[in-house]
């Protein structure tokens, strides 16, 4: 290549105009060379072309050097591949599920025993969890509310409201729960005045929460069929609870109250009035004296609904102290108070049913 081709003038290889009517800008060729000719493509000189590639190869170093490894002797990570779904996670009970069908068969049986071996030893029962019962109340609302509920008169008249239950049915009860509160009020005026409105208060509810509901029990087995009424009694509102459970943990979406207990489902009512409502026909029909399916039917549906408002109502009280369980007696259970918050509310529920349909015979 000579120079001509380096950093040519424009129009090399062609005429120039001319200027002044002097000779041709550029070297004169002849026209018909010039025709055969291919002019060749303006090349612009750069001199600095190859600093600048060197330069964008130092740069290139340099960003390689920042976002590479920080010692020497690391190696580059290799990229990570994109981890696979993994499948949404499965259902799983809040409790110890063996640990709460352990002791609610062993309870069972108790309770079973007891109520066709001996019915004064069924009521010696039903005594017992009263009075575990209101230790677990007021020992929770002096613990988390700093109220002082007497638990002495609570205990004793508790007692004594059941016993008077199973031997003077109503009026006996209805006796023993007035003497109870007034000891309440008393017993609590030995200790200082502050705070006594509120601990009366709190002691009164407790002699209606746990022990006069539970009277109800005793006054079903008054009746000459009262074994029977007490187990349909039982079975209905386990058999309601385990329908919610049931239900509720397998197919549960819709929140039935979030803020009283998130836990619960109307899909799970749904399956404890549908479960409650088959036992009931079939107890009615097979067990009560009298008794026909379809007063099952609506004994079911009511202890479904007085059962899931127990459930709730304990919740809600339990949810205020700040606490999940009211005890820890029973493993996979919690505590006493926490097997009664069903049974409680539906103790009268289905005394009264039974009085309407059959009688209180």
């Amino acid at each position: 290549m000579n120079d001509s081709s380096r950093g040519a003038p424009q129009g090399a290889g062609y005429w120039s105009a001319p200027e002044m009517g002097g000779a041709p800008a550029g070297p004169a060729h002849d026209v018909h060379g010039a025709q055969q000719t291919r002019p060749m493509p303006i090349v612009p000189d750069v001199p600095d072309a190859g600093r600048d590639a060197d330069d964008r190869d130092d740069r290139n170093r340099d960003a390689a050097r920042v976002s590479g490894p920080l010692f020497r002797d690391e190696k580059p990570q290799e990229p990570m591949s994109t981890p696979l779904p993994s499948p949404p996670p499965k259902k799983r009970a809040g409790r110890d599920l063996r640990a709460a069908i352990g002791v609610g068969v062993g309870l069972g049986a108790l309770v079973v025993g007891s109520l066709f071996i001996v019915k004064a030893v069924f009521v010696g029962v039903v005594v017992l969890a009263v009075v575990v019962g209101l230790w677990e109340l007021t020992s929770r609302l002096k613990e988390r509310k700093g109220i002082n509920a007497p638990l002495v008169p609570l205990a004793v008249g508790g007692a004594a409201m059941v016993v008077a239950g199973y031997v003077r049915e109503a009026e006996g009860a209805w006796v023993a729960m007035a003497l109870t509160a007034l000891a309440v009020l008393v017993w609590r005026m030995t200790e200082p005045p502050e705070g006594y409105l509120k601990d009366v208060t709190a002691g009164v509810f407790a002699v209606f929460y746990v022990p006069f509901l539970a009277t109800f029990v005793a006054m079903m087995l008054t009746a000459d069929d009262g074994a029977w009424r007490v187990l349909t009694f039982l079975l209905l509102t386990v058999v309601s609870d385990t329908g919610a459970y049931a239900v509720g943990w397998r197919f549960g979406t819709h929140k039935l109250a979030p803020r009283i207990s998130p836990g619960k489902t109307r899909e799970g009512l749904f399956g404890a009035v549908g479960f409650a409502m088959v036992a009931g026909a079939l107890c009615m029909e097979f067990l009560i004296d009298g008794g026909s399916w379809w007063q099952g039917l609506l004994m079911g549906l009511a202890v479904a609904a007085s059962a899931t408002l127990g459930d709730l109502g304990e919740s809600m009280i339990k949810r205020d102290l700040g606490i999940k369980d009211m005890g820890t007696l029973l493993p996979g259970h919690g505590g006493i108070m926490d097997r009664l918050d069903s049974l409680l509310p539906s103790a009268p529920v289905v005394w009264l049913l039974l009085v309407l349909f059959v009688g209180s015979g």
